[in-house]
């Protein structure tokens, strides 16, 4: 059963829209094309990405020299929605063609 999955389903590239159209049709998922064709984007980015520093995580901690960002806010009113980290990040992301991750965004993954 898994193997004809694999093999009938899951495995099958696709070379239109069609895929994208069942997916703006589905209520199990996001209907926004813009999100869902950004998925599809963010993907290949990743890997090109991925090419390049060995891995997202790499890529991420290269940012903070490996060493984990410890804040000490007294009250939640302190916590910022973005830093200047998070800018740095954002832009080259955007830079590389990934889509939907602003800074508040990539704070929040931080």
């Amino acid at each position: 059963m898994e193997q004809k999955y694999h093999d009938e389903e899951w495995a099958v590239p696709v070379h239109d829209d069609k895929k994208v159209e069942e997916l703006l049709k589905n209520e199990g998922v996001i209907r926004n094309k813009l999100k869902i064709n950004a998925v599809i984007t963010n993907a290949k980015e990743y890997f090109k990405l991925c090419e390049e520093f060995g891995s997202l995580d790499k890529y991420l901690w290269a940012y903070v020299n490996n060493k984990p960002i410890k804040n000490s806010w007294a009250k939640i009113e302190e916590v910022p929605a973005r830093t200047e980290l998070s800018d740095k990040i954002s832009k080259d992301l955007k830079k590389r063609s990934f889509k939907f991750v602003g800074s508040i965004i990539i704070y929040a993954f931080m």
